[in-house]
């Protein structure tokens, strides 16, 4: 039996462990993918600390990762649109494709989506095997594994930032953390004539100046930030707010920031439930506000290639090191120092280092 190394959440407790186990047999209707690069997201992070979201919705024993690239090695006897050696990255969500939102072209909304390295195996391995249906294909004269793994995190940011034209107009992004930093480097391109930001990391602020914003805040030294926005935007509120970061108090800035007649964006999800004064805080200001999750397929993965083969946004600098999969532990530990935004892993290079 040929085996591989893998990230797993082996018990259902804190940590996570490198294992050797199985190489996947690839279903009739799914494809088998060496893995060359896998990048680790906050998601991972939950499932590392076993916490009361990770407890609900993980069972182990679970090979993590959710976003990758890497080139097929096998393919099941019903697969028909996919080939061996063929260079790919995977839609995480693998959905019904049968209820009324699949139907209807709109399958991030699935409610029996199950998601890689979440709800089934996933990509921190040398090998994956995905569904056909959830493969994209790439061109790697244009797209390196380094950076075709990061489309899966970068349409997230696509998505959100689709809901509205910030073409010279001024907006706020609240929350430095990946996929506000996606959205700094997208409104910049897209020709927000500010672009205004705010964190509590001071590294993740230095990654901000780096993506394009026009200046942003360390919220830990103001009072009030929504202030703060206000007065950088020439006294006037600002026309679009992407809330990315779930905290509390950024949500209620939200609304504060915001002029009125205009539009909310809210992606950060919240730890807790969050209170707000629906009269004051929105339909007085005649406000649009949006939800956002996930991204649309397949709409939002062809944006987020033409943005990046196309070197409109550049998410290079926000690669903060790249490492062997045997190291993994290092990854996670850059990330709770919150010294980190994207941590690449590279599961080939576990086989001789490993081994050794």
């Amino acid at each position: 039996m040929q085996t591989m190394w893998a990230v797993r959440k082996r018990a259902a407790e804190p940590g996570l462990v490198l294992d050797e186990v199985p190489v996947p047999v690839p279903g009739d209707d799914e494809v088998l993918v060496l893995v060359e690069a896998a990048s680790v997201c906050g998601t991972d992070l939950h499932i590392l600390r076993w916490d009361a979201w990770a407890q609900q919705r993980i069972k182990p024993p679970l090979t993590l990762g959710h976003e990758f690239a890497g080139t097929v090695v096998d393919v099941g006897r019903n697969v028909r649109h996919v080939a061996v050696g063929d260079y790919v990255s995977a839609e995480s969500h693998v959905t019904c494709g049968d209820c009324i939102h699949c139907r209807t072209g709109r399958a991030h909304m699935c409610e029996r989506t199950k998601i890689l390295g979440v709800d089934r195996d996933g990509a921190f391995a040398q090998y994956v095997a995905v569904p056909e249906s959830v493969i994209w294909k790439n061109d790697r004269t244009k797209l390196p594994p380094e950076i075709a793994t990061l489309q899966e995190p970068f349409g997230n940011a696509v998505f959100a930032l689709s809901h509205v034209d910030v073409s010279a107009k001024s907006v706020a992004i609240l929350g430095c953390g990946p996929v506000g930093l996606f959205s700094i480097g997208i409104a910049h391109a897209s020709g927000a004539v500010r672009v205004l930001a705010s964190d509590r990391k001071p590294f993740r602020l230095d990654l901000a100046a780096r993506m394009g914003v026009t200046a942003a805040l360390d919220t830990r030294t103001v009072d009030d930030a929504s202030a703060w926005f206000v007065e950088q935007n020439e006294g006037e509120h600002v026309d679009v707010v992407f809330e990315m970061s779930g905290a509390p108090q950024a949500i209620a800035d939200s609304f504060k920031i915001v002029r009125n007649g205009g539009r909310v964006i809210l992606f950060g999800i919240p730890a807790e439930p969050v209170e707000l004064d629906i009269a004051e805080a929105l339909i007085f200001k005649n406000l649009e506000v949006s939800a956002v999750s996930g991204r649309r397929v397949w709409d939002t993965w062809y944006r987020t290639r033409w943005l990046l083969e196309h070197g409109v946004v550049d998410l290079r600098p926000l690669i903060t090191e790249e490492l062997g999969l045997e190291r993994f532990q290092r990854a996670f530990d850059l990330l709770e120092s919150g010294e980190a935004c994207k941590i690449v892993l590279h599961p080939q290079r576990a086989v001789a280092e490993v081994a050794a």
